[in-house]
């Protein structure tokens, strides 16, 4: 039965569910994202949708949702080589905030800037903060929500892991003066850098060892004195950031081993004493197998228990269906006013499995209430799509983005 050719098993077919198109931009041909998606509402009542390019040559796009059915790009900007990306960005009103990563340590512009985007159209740089050095290659994710403070998972000109996989850890930066972006605090998995008195942490094997280092680093305006941090093959921390200067672990969970790491986003659920935690799915045909969401009971942070995962698209379909399967980002509940808020309502990507909608209500019990997977975009090198990052807007419409060529889709959930 297996190999018998499915809806599912087509990469050319779109599939449905509760999930409606309406529209979708190619963005002139660049249509390759990475993990930053930000909604911006401008003075004159617009809504321009800021993405984050995957890789060179583009940086980042602005794209006018305000009229969803009819999505405008105004303005898409320039790396300044080809060894760098933009993976990552934020917006808090009419600041925007851009992580740069290169591919090779020592390279720069290594680090992030900060836009004043309050003409869309014509971005204006405010000031750059360099983490380049010998030892590092940037800032690969950054969280942007208060307008005073970003919090990113980056490496540093003074810092030396034990492991080149190692090399980005939690920064705190003060952008309250957004001229003069400041550390003022940090924190890396103990071990981690030369010179620590920890041994260095156990690695996993072969493939499996993707790095001890940060990848979302949220802080909440609910709960200002404790950042959730994803640290890939170290798993899952929330840290006690009262005192920047003294970062202390308050909780600390991980499945690997003796599954296969990646822990990528950890999301509070505050009203419920739950987390919601999404690995991410690195490797292709499924090699990397599960990668999953998971329900965690954190009501003892002592004893952060696993009460269940969200269910997935069968593997024996999606796992071959092209390019990566498995789990990714979430829409993480922005503190922002253009974002949509749920306690029980959760949206994630799953690259081939596309963009993905759950109901939390019963924690011990999750049920998937709708999906919408887009056909293989054209020439994309996965030959399939590759959903990599969602937003979800205050009118409860999905921004869905793809790794490769698919550029923005814009959905409606019938749910």
């Amino acid at each position: 039965m297996s190999s018998i050719a499915t809806p599912a098993s087509r990469p050319d077919q779109t599939l449905s569910h509760n999930m409606k198109l309406i529209a979708q931009h190619e963005l002139e041909g660049f249509g390759g994202l990475g993990e930053g998606i930000s909604m911006q509402m401008t003075k004159d009542g617009r809504r321009i949708m800021w993405l984050a390019h995957e890789s060179a040559p583009k940086n980042f796009s602005g794209v006018d949702v305000t009229d969803p059915k009819n999505p405008k790009l105004v303005v898409q900007t320039e790396l300044p080589h080809m060894k760098l990306r933009s993976n990552s960005l934020d917006v808090v009103g009419d600041v925007m905030a851009v992580a740069y990563q290169c591919a090779e340590v020592g390279i720069k512009p290594a680090g992030f800037d900060l836009f004043d985007i309050s003409t869309p159209e014509n971005p204006q740089l405010i000031s750059h903060f360099d983490c380049s050095g010998p030892h590092s290659r940037g800032v690969h994710a950054l969280w942007f929500v208060d307008g005073k403070t970003i919090h990113m998972a980056s490496g540093s000109g003074d810092f030396e892991p034990t492991h080149p996989l190692d090399d980005q850890f939690y920064r705190i930066i003060d952008v309250s003066d957004l001229k003069n972006p400041t550390e003022v605090g940090r924190w890396w998995y103990p071990g981690t850098r030369k010179g620590d008195k920890e041994a260095p942490p156990e690695r996993l094997k072969g493939i499996f060892d993707t790095g001890f280092r940060a990848h979302n680093t949220n802080v909440f305006p609910k709960q200002p004195d404790r950042a959730y941090v994803g640290y890939i093959d170290g798993g899952a921390f929330v840290l006690d950031i009262s005192d920047t200067k003294n970062i202390k672990v308050v909780a600390h969970w991980n499945h690997s081993p003796p599954l296969n790491g990646f822990v990528h986003t950890v999301l509070p659920l505050f009203d419920r004493g739950l987390w919601i935690v999404s690995d991410e799915c690195v490797q292709d045909n499924g090699a990397d197998w599960p990668k999953l969401v998971w329900v965690i009971d954190a009501r003892d942070l002592n004893h952060p228990l696993p009460i269940g995962t969200f269910p997935m698209a069968p593997v024996d379909v999606f796992g071959k269906r092209g390019g990566r399967y498995g789990a990714h980002n979430l829409h993480e509940n922005l503190p922002i006013p253009t974002s949509f808020h749920s306690e029980t309502i959760i949206i994630g990507t799953f690259f081939n499995g596309g963009v993905r909608v759950f109901d939390t209500s019963d924690p011990y019990r999750v049920e998937e209430i709708a999906y919408f997977v887009p056909g293989a975009p054209k020439l994309s090198p996965a030959g399939a799509i590759q959903i990599n990052d969602v937003y979800v807007d205050d009118r409860g419409l999905v921004y869905a983005i793809d790794r490769f060529g698919g550029g923005l889709y814009i959905l409606e959930m019938t749910i």
